[in-house]
């Protein structure tokens, strides 16, 4: 279960930071539903070739600083 929670106007700008860091992805790969944070780990985790540690530790980062550009 993921560490965090999004909706759709937070994933807006943590997918930014995504799509600057991953310049491979696209916006098709970054879709998210509310409540499928869980399935977003997975498929980001496929695409980016990371563990879900550092997924979630990514997506948490970005939370805490929505408004920066850092990822």
């Amino acid at each position: 279960m993921a560490n965090f929670t999004l909706t759709p106007e937070t994933w807006e700008r943590v997918k930014i930071k995504f799509l600057r860091k991953y310049r491979d992805l696209t916006q098709a790969d970054l879709s998210f539903s509310s409540g499928q944070e869980d399935q977003l780990v997975q498929k980001l985790m496929t695409l980016v070739k990371r563990d879900q540690k550092y997924i979630e530790f990514t997506i948490r980062k970005a939370l805490a600083d929505p408004t920066g550009n850092r990822l």
